[in-house]
């Protein structure tokens, strides 16, 4: 059910949850689990009326900290990695593009039968355009799926690639930094405590000396950095990560991380003597966001450089005392790669178009809607076919853009359809969960990591 006013979330509320003394108490956890919070999440993505979508996603955060779901920093996990202090595993950051709530569910099943620990959901600045999801939303989706699922302690809830688009910046370079200070303010305010800084987007490899051109790609950073740092709450130290290779180009270099990081370090001084710098960093070793897709729409095979790879990440602990390197573009990767990152002590993976090609190409998935879809495609994004491209091709490149335009007709898909999809997304979480070894590491979670519950002022429709 979507509630339509005050009075129709008021009454479905009733008997379940109190807020009458500002904060909210659970009256009755079954039903607020069972039911209610289905309600809940449904009227905060799509209610026609803000107002009520504010008082439903107040209801969902508040909640969730009263069952113990709170927002959290992985920093102090990440400190303890970069001093070698835990390692062994491979913290995987899943991005969601679409049936955000139900996938987020299959996420959090698969993380409890594994008792897995450390688990990021991220939405990247592109996918929050595409998919139609603004950081307030997608935090409470991925809330609601923490309540849903019976789950307790911290979640990880990450901005990804908070990017400067390089073309934009060389014509309007302040308006475009601006848009992503806005963003970044956003995302804490929905509390995103973990932000992937990309400036990757501004290194110049025409500049003589690998610092130089790095020069505009860790200034920015550091700027960046020290908003992040003005702006967090009370008891978080939000992680930050930074990128040395925009994923695509040309393979990271040891140099380059260095160059990057001693420049990034001493601007970030010179903004702030106490200022704490990221705690990771992304590099690229042959892998493409989405994967190569080849023209009959399967996608090439990606060859890792995971001497490379692991190169990086030790400098990136011996020299700064960071968690180690983050891979992107990681889910085309053939299944018998993932074990390799945790070998190589790689801190992190993102992971996203392998998700988004399980639920399109799912048995389950209604090929009407599909095929809706993909006519959607060919009429709306034509301007992004290119010549050489097959139709096949195409459609691979660009069905991420179909996420939002049909956002409600995929959440309203029939329950045993979800339930189908979501089963085939949970098997491969907990393979991916077992390969990076994460599985079992739930108590390290526990003993490093220590949430910040952020209070919030009641909304208005919950006022009086």
């Amino acid at each position: 059910m979507i509630y339509q006013n005050e009075d129709q979330l008021k009454e479905g509320c009733q008997s379940i949850l109190d807020w009458r003394e500002g904060d909210v108490r659970i009256l009755d956890e079954r039903s607020f689990q069972e039911e209610l919070i289905d309600d809940l999440i449904y009227t905060a993505v799509f209610s026609p009326d803000s107002v009520i979508q504010e008082a439903a996603a107040f209801l969902i955060r508040r909640g969730a900290a009263r069952l113990g779901i709170i927002p959290a920093s992985i920093q102090s996990l990440y400190e303890a990695m970069g001093k070698g202090e835990v390692s062994g595993f491979t913290v995987p950051a899943i991005n969601i593009r679409g049936l955000t709530y139900d996938v987020a569910q299959a996420v959090f099943r698969a993380a409890k039968k594994g008792d897995a620990g450390p688990v990021i959901f991220e939405i990247a600045r592109s996918e929050i355009g595409y998919t139609r999801q603004r950081p307030l939303e997608y935090a409470c989706a991925v809330l609601a799926a923490a309540i849903k699922t019976g789950w307790r302690g911290p979640v990880f809830l990450q901005g990804d690639h908070f990017q400067i688009n390089a073309k934009k910046f060389a014509a309007e370079g302040e308006r475009e930094t601006q848009a992503v200070r806005d963003l970044i303010r956003e995302a804490i305010l929905a509390s995103f405590y973990n932000i992937d800084i990309d400036t990757s987007t501004l290194v110049d490899l025409s500049h003589p000396t690998i610092k130089d051109q790095q020069r505009m790609n860790f200034t920015l950073a550091a700027e960046l950095t020290a908003l992040i740092r003005g702006l967090e709450p009370e008891g978080i130290t939000v992680s930050v990560g930074g990128e040395i290779g925009e994923v695509g180009g040309k393979n990271s270099t040891v140099e380059e991380l260095q160059a990057f990081m001693d420049g990034y370090l001493e601007e970030l001084e010179r903004r702030g003597p106490t200022l704490k710098g990221i705690s990771k960093i992304s590099v690229q070793t042959g892998t493409t966001h989405g994967g190569v897709p080849l023209a009959d729409g399967t996608v090439a095979k990606v060859k890792i450089d995971f001497e490379v790879l692991q190169k990086l990440s030790e400098t990136a602990r011996a020299r700064y005392g960071l968690a180690g390197a983050v891979q992107h573009g990681a889910s085309t990767l053939p299944d018998e790669a993932f074990d390799r990152f945790p070998a190589t002590q790689t801190a992190e993976i993102h992971l996203a178009t392998g998700f988004q090609n399980i639920i399109y190409d799912s048995k389950s998935f209604p090929g009407q809607l599909r095929a809706k879809v993909y006519d959607h495609l060919r009429s709306e994004l034509k301007g992004e076919w290119k010549e050489k491209d097959t139709e096949e091709q195409f459609i691979y490149k660009t069905r991420k853009k179909g996420f939002g335009p049909f956002k409600q007709e995929l959440w309203e898909l029939s329950a045993d359809v979800r339930d189908e999809i979501c089963s085939e997304l949970e098997g491969k979480f907990a393979f991916l969960f077992d390969k990076l070894k994460i599985n079992g590491t739930r108590q390290l979670l526990d003993r490093f990591v220590k949430p910040v519950d952020v209070p919030l002022e009641r909304p208005a429709a919950l006022k009086g």
